[in-house]
């Protein structure tokens, strides 16, 4: 509790730096998107070789990984404003997930407050557990299970703004950068119309018309002109209203998507019972395991049941966007081999006997080296294996 308060002061401070600095910043997030997506992916790749390295290096790790998505999702928010008040913003192509999630965010504001917090407590909260722990397991579960009851709520609130849409992961906009707004955002949209006009006549690939300061993209090359096209062409979901992206559950659709949500509450609520008894098993109790595991297959299940027959052409009815967000809850069932009795009794004897015959061997000592400072953190805490 200490240290969050620490981390709410030092939010206040940042909160009381002058508007002028605030915007000078802003300004120059804007004008360097490109450098600063370099940099938040150098900071985050510099997370996974800190575990294991020096003492409580697992907390320094987890702290610069977690500050690093906050600033990101806060550099998103600067990127999305600078484009909607860009003077000549040139249309893009938005993937199906922007475009649905974008929709709901200028719809409804609290849609927008609750995606935000669904947001930064999923990557603070690996954070917070290791910090609760340090107060004894006790405190580490009931911290587990009450951030777990935040984020269903959120999910849940989520799921009624949309009117019983199936929720989507993330809730917010993922930053794009495409031709059409690249990675420099000075070069087409920020940019004066006498800069913009003076690179093109330097022999830019990009053309900007003189009269109406426009940027055009450049042309593709001409071994490329088949993809190019195909790129352009638009599909049914391009031109469907975002809302109708994805379809309304009921039903028993309804039932098991409060069940999807609701499984890692109730999953947490189990392995805290089961791992604070003393005459139990700990984690090698397969019951939460079972528990959890049965809840979400069988809100799969579910989904599909209703899917084949309430829904005209079944899966074949499906959007794109429907058919990915399917698609990453199945490889989602995947993380149930690291959780629970599974990690205890199957998959870490598994880990260490491949990291074992990595010993001594050039290059392959690197990567078991590398795996064997994870498993530490898969062994000790709940949020590492965490998918929802």
């Amino acid at each position: 509790m200490q240290a969050l308060r620490q981390a709410a002061d030092q939010t206040k401070v940042l909160v009381k730096l002058p508007p002028k600095w605030v915007n000078m910043y802003g300004d120059f997030i804007t004008k360097n998107a490109g450098a600063v997506g370099q940099v938040e992916g150098a900071l985050r790749s510099l997370t996974y070789i800190l575990p294991g390295r020096f003492r409580e290096s697992e907390l320094a790790s987890e702290s610069l990984n977690s500050s690093v998505l906050l600033l990101s999702l806060y550099h998103d928010s600067l990127l999305a404003r600078a484009k909607e008040q860009a003077p000549h913003k040139p249309k893009q192509h938005q993937n199906p997930h922007n475009r649905y999630t974008r929709f709901y965010c200028k719809k409804s504001p609290t849609y927008h407050r609750t995606a935000i917090t669904l947001q930064v407590t999923q990557y603070t909260e690996l954070l917070i557990e290791m910090m609760a722990k340090r107060r004894g397991e006790k405190a580490r579960w009931n911290i587990v299970v009450l951030l777990e009851v935040v984020k269903a709520v959120c999910r849940l609130i989520l799921m009624r703004l949309t009117n019983s849409r199936p929720l989507l992961s993330p809730p917010l906009p993922e930053r794009e950068l495409t031709e059409e707004t690249p990675a420099s955002y000075e070069e087409t949209i920020l940019s004066p119309p006498s800069e913009r006009s003076e690179r093109s006549e330097a022999g830019s690939e990009k053309w900007t018309m003189p009269r109406t300061s426009l940027t055009l993209p450049p042309l593709p090359s001409s071994d490329d002109i088949s993809s190019y096209l195909l790129s352009k062409v638009l599909t049914a979901d391009d031109i469907k209203p975002p809302k109708a992206l994805l379809h309304r559950v009921s039903g028993l659709g309804e039932a098991a998507e409060v069940l999807y949500i609701v499984r890692p509450v109730i999953y947490a609520a189990a392995m805290a019972y089961w791992c604070q008894r003393e005459d139990g098993k700990g984690k090698s109790d397969w019951r939460p395991w079972l528990i959890g595991l049965s809840i979400e297959y069988g809100a799969r299940q579910l989904a599909k049941h209703d899917l084949e027959t309430r829904r005209p052409g079944g899966a074949r009815g499906l959007t794109q966007l429907e058919r990915d967000e399917l698609k990453k809850r199945g490889w989602a069932l995947g993380w149930w081999a690291m959780r629970g009795a599974f990690y205890e009794n199957v998959t870490r004897g598994l880990i260490h006997a491949v990291t074992g015959k990595m010993k001594n061997k050039p290059l392959l000592d690197m990567v078991g080296n590398f795996v064997e400072d994870y498993d530490f953190l898969w062994d000790q805490y709940y949020f590492p294996t965490a998918t929802l």
